[in-house]
């Protein structure tokens, strides 16, 4: 049996395990100093010290930030004789997570320029996608594997060596050791390191700017607990943002039988510590809360709570119940502190806060306005016709992350070389037609002996005669300038009617941006039924055509559609005659003649019945009088058959039926 091809060593080859894969949401990253004068114990110290320095910089920058699910954490390994760095964060929604990571270990670079640092996630060199404009033609996802390095602050890349005859990732060893021994082959592309770490010229400003502060409701024990360790908002939004059944049922304890940990009573209002990913996404949660928490949610309304302030309290309030209650979050780190808490509260340890204590907590309340976004001027930002009014816009960094959208779009358009379909000229890597041979050591392989007798020729012009260029001959005057016209016109004519197609595309494409944003919905809705019907459509034109086909091959087969069909059997013969029947005689004479398709047809339908008529009398004759199968079938069918007096002649001899000699 031929087992499908892999990358796999398998069993008795060699296996090593299966390949491996980051989950999604994950980004990982690796630190190795490499500096041929230190010895082993030396290079763990200064990965030591690494750490350290790492620990220094987030209780400097990171002091109050809020991680969605995982922090930056490095441990030190040692694996194959070498020491290293590695760890991974699961930043969950918030890419901000990510970008700040490379921006803590982009700094660290400075400071230990004998460190290399690789970062990569699910989708693997994650910071060449972000530089996907300005790399080099070279430089792909096939190879990019393992090349791609920070160090001294710069982003270096290992390029192609010389012995790389067939362009494939490297191998982390093969980096390692190309580092190793040449540490100034990685090359610096600064326009590919700018566009990569475009994200991070508003740090570590973006660090505080990430934030946002809420004045809600919550229940006094979720309010402590909040005070106690603000981080805790993550794990809270998370569970209420991915409940379940299950947990809904936890609010209730009339289904559940299990008494609330955290009760919709006793609401203080204190300020509450979000991220924008966080308060966006409960924000954004559309929820129908179960008793008691529906009835919590109207007292508060009624009491002078905004209603959006208290639906977002309660979701707080529903979110630390779910964490708590449900077996799924057992095992995580805040879970277990949280349990602390509480079991301090209860054995007196600790007491709740009163509502002086509460009111004299630090109260803040954040613009909101970076949730607003004014569709017109998102239009004009997508046209390229911003106008630098942020405040229309809402987030910043949004704004900069669009307005960078358009520049590489406006320089895609701006192209000569790219049409609608990508770039003319595409990277070798991703034509295999062996095309450019030119420069490699190797030459394609010739298939058409005549190609290679052309080429021989221009090479040598003196080897004869027979020169395949574009030269006319002598006594050949071609109409070049005609051809030439005529190619012009035509070249004219498509221009002009794709400057018509894209200028109709402007047009419909300017109505459809100054639509509502629910018309706009409404359009695409209609417009992805349509092509859904039209798919359908032309799915159930393939199934009859396929299905025709086959009729058409079925009839072919049995001659059912032969319109030009001859009989099998062989001319001048009938269904009863035999090889010396007058009929073949006839027919012979017949073909004698040469005559046309249609008389052949005509000849081979009489040359049967002719055949039909003699063997009939002959068996008629042959019943000398009596009565006979012959006989009998024609007079059932009403015919008489005449005399045969004159029927034959043999040697000047008349014979009669049933007679003698006349």
């Amino acid at each position: 049996m031929d087992f499908p091809k892999d990358d796999l060593k398998w069993f008795g080859e060699g296996f090593d395990g299966f390949p491996k894969k980051l989950p999604e949401d994950v980004v990982e990253y690796i630190i190795y100093v490499i500096d041929t004068k230190l010895s082993d114990v030396q290079t763990r110290e200064r990965l030591q010290a690494f750490q350290r320095s790492l620990h220094q910089l987030e209780k400097k920058f990171l002091k109050d930030y809020i991680w969605q699910r995982e922090s930056l954490c490095l441990n030190l390994v040692r694996e194959e004789g070498r020491w290293f760095l590695k760890g991974r964060t699961n930043f969950g929604d918030s890419v901000a997570d990510e970008w700040l990571i490379v921006w803590l270990l982009r700094e660290l670079s400075k400071e230990f320029r004998d460190a290399w640092i690789r970062v990569y996630d699910t989708d693997g060199e994650f910071l060449l996608i972000e530089a996907a404009n300005a790399l080099p033609k070279w430089l792909n996802p096939e190879v990019a594997e393992n090349r791609v390095w920070i160090n001294s602050h710069r982003l270096l890349v290992i390029p192609l060596g010389r012995e790389e005859t067939d362009p494939a990732p490297l191998a982390l060893k093969t980096a390692l050791a190309i580092l190793d021994d040449t540490p100034a082959r990685p090359q610096h592309y600064p326009k590919v390191e700018k566009e990569a770490f475009h994200r991070l010229d508003s740090y570590p400003a973006a660090i505080a700017e990430n934030q946002h502060h809420a004045t809600l409701p919550l229940p006094r024990k979720v309010a402590h607990i909040l005070h106690i360790n603000p981080s805790y908002i993550a794990p809270v939004v998370e569970a209420f943002y991915l409940r379940d059944p299950i947990s809904i049922r936890l609010l209730q304890p009339g289904k559940s039988k299990i008494p609330l940990i955290f009760p919709p009573e006793d609401f203080v209002h204190v300020s509450v510590r979000f991220t924008k990913v966080l308060y966006a996404q409960l924000l954004g949660q559309q929820w129908s809360p179960p008793p008691p928490w529906d009835t919590a949610l109207e007292k508060l309304i009624e009491n002078g709570t905004a209603a959006e302030k208290a639906e977002i309290g309660v979701k707080v309030a529903a979110g630390m119940q779910m964490l708590l209650a449900h077996s799924l979050f057992a095992s995580n780190k805040p879970v277990r502190e949280v349990n602390l808490l509480l079991e301090d509260l209860e054995n007196g340890d600790d007491t709740l806060p009163t509502d002086e204590e509460t009111s004299a907590w630090p109260s803040r309340d954040d613009d909101e306005s970076w949730l607003n976004i004014d569709f017109t001027e998102f239009e004009k930002e997508l046209a390229g016709k911003g106008g630098g009014d942020s405040n229309g816009f809402g987030d910043k960094g949004a704004q900069e992350n669009l307005k960078k959208m358009v520049e590489r779009f406006n320089a895609f358009l701006a192209d000569d070389e790219a049409d609608h379909k990508g770039a003319f000229e595409l990277d070798p890597m991703d034509v295999d037609d062996d095309s450019d041979a030119g420069q490699r050591e190797w030459d394609d392989p010739e298939t058409d002996e005549s190609e290679v007798e052309n080429r021989e020729t221009i090479a040598d012009p003196s080897a004869g005669s027979t020169q395949p260029s574009d030269e006319p001959k002598e006594g050949v005057k071609p109409d070049a300038e005609g051809k030439d016209k005529d190619a012009s016109a035509a070249e004219d004519s498509e221009d002009e009617e794709a400057d018509a197609e894209y200028a109709e595309y402007e047009a419909v494409y300017e109505q459809f941006m100054t639509l509502s944003a629910a018309e706009k919905a409404l359009l695409t809705d209609e417009a992805r039924a349509l092509a859904l019907e039209q798919d359908a459509e032309q799915e159930e034109d393939e199934e009859i055509k396929k299905l025709t086909e086959a009729m058409e091959a079925e009839l072919f087969g049995h001659g059912a559609l032969n319109l030009n069909a001859k009989p099998d059997r062989v001319h001048g013969k009938g269904l009863l005659s035999d090889s010396k029947g007058k009929g073949k005689a006839k027919l012979e004479e017949i073909d004698e003649q040469g005559d046309s398709g249609e008389d052949d047809e005509d000849d081979d339908l009489l040359d049967e019945d002719y055949n039909l008529a003699d063997n009939m009398l002959k068996a008629f004759k042959g019943q000398a009088g009596l009565a006979g199968p012959a006989g009998n079938m024609m007079k059932a069918m009403g015919v008489q058959f005449p005399r045969d007096a004159d029927d034959e002649i043999r040697g000047g001899e008349t014979y009669g039926k049933g007679k003698g000699k006349a």
